[in-house]
């Protein structure tokens, strides 16, 4: 049997505190992969900065000159996880016979990577990680993530339980992800509806080895939020059936107070006047905001601008460079290289 091309693509943004034990770790996995024959000897690890701030790109840079599994993409600026994780998709289906995605803080287990390539072989496209269990988590994460998974289900999103963004895919399926042109993309969601034969690794995940997380509430929020307003109109559908029911218990109400009316019971109602108004203003506003929220998507939608623009692509280069230099010129090394590629990219 013919060992697969792999490339793991791993976006980074402000990682230089956990970034040289993830190439480590990453490039000890590689080697022993390649000794065990489950992979090509050609197999890369391709890092992804995404607009960092801080050392991570030259890291990455510096470690593909030591080592020939190492490769980079620097991405012009930030345009967030899920855009870096396309770009680094797209670029290695070119030379890839398979394309593993992890995230560089090495919380999801590098082990199952192994597992990954046999289940490719057994002719799955697509290899998704799970995690067994949440006891890492916090009380409060780890009941949001599973309201989350659960408020999904129900509005008829197929995503697949407890998996973030670790997963095997084939070429081929990522050929055909490259086909959605949307710009909101929420992978998590549209990666089930590629269809292909699929299978699923459980492993139990594990700390962050240093730094801090790029995902905070806020972030979580926010992103759980556009993967609903991506993938459903079940909140405008929910909006406008609190709007009958609104517009019935008004009518109720209506024929109720003109019975009082009639017999002469009513009094002055300051409380319940102010209370509904506050009431029906309160979901006028929330109805216009979530139209809103739709309405924004079709506008980025209408404008096509490209997700991520590219400033110094690595991964493309014919042969490594590693032998060209000594530690000593490191660094001036750096600085000349790093100027021509920027120019030619």
């Amino acid at each position: 049997m013919i060992e697969p091309v792999l490339t793991i693509v791993v976006p980074c943004y402000n990682e230089e505190e956990v970034l040289p034990e993830t190439i480590n770790q990453l490039d000890q996995l590689v080697k022993q992969l390649i000794s065990e024959q489950l992979v090509s000897n050609t197999t890369k690890i391709l890092f992804v900065d995404d607009g960092s701030k801080d050392r991570t790109w030259e890291m990455i840079y510096k470690a593909g000159l030591r080592n020939e599994h190492v490769r980079g993409l620097k991405l012009s600026r930030n345009v967030g996880h899920q855009n870096a994780l396309l770009a680094g998709l797209f670029a290695a289906k070119e030379i890839s016979d398979c394309v593993v995605s992890i995230d560089a803080d090495l919380q999801d287990d590098i082990e199952v990577i192994r597992e990954f390539i046999h289940k490719f072989n057994e002719g799955n496209e697509i290899v998704y990680g799970v995690r067994k269990r949440r006891d890492t988590d916090t009380f409060f994460k780890r009941s949001t993530a599973q309201g989350f998974y659960k408020m999904m289900k129900k509005m008829g999103v197929d995503l697949v339980y407890n998996h973030a963004d670790f997963r095997l895919m084939s070429k081929r399926a990522v050929m055909e992800l490259e086909q959605f042109k949307e710009v909101n993309l929420f992978l998590r969601g549209i990666v089930p509806l590629l269809g292909f034969r699929s299978s699923f690794v459980y492993y139990d995940r594990k700390e962050r080895q240093a730094g801090e997380t790029k995902y905070p509430l806020k972030k979580m929020l926010a992103f759980a939020f556009d993967g609903i307003t991506s993938f459903s109109v079940s909140p405008i559908r929910f909006v406008l059936f609190i709007g009958f029911v609104s517009f019935f218990l008004s009518l109720l109400f209506g024929l109720y107070f003109l019975m009082l009316k009639v017999l002469g019971e009513t009094q002055t109602g300051w409380t319940s006047l102010i209370t509904s108004i506050w009431l029906i203003g309160g979901l006028q506003l929330i109805a216009i905001g979530l139209i809103g929220e739709y309405i924004g998507k079709i506008y980025k939608e209408s404008k096509q601008r490209p997700k991520f623009i590219i400033d110094i692509d690595t991964f493309s280069l014919p042969a490594p460079r590693h032998h060209l230099i000594r530690d000593r010129d490191e660094q001036e090394f750096y600085k000349i290289e790093h100027r021509k590629l920027s120019e030619t990219n």
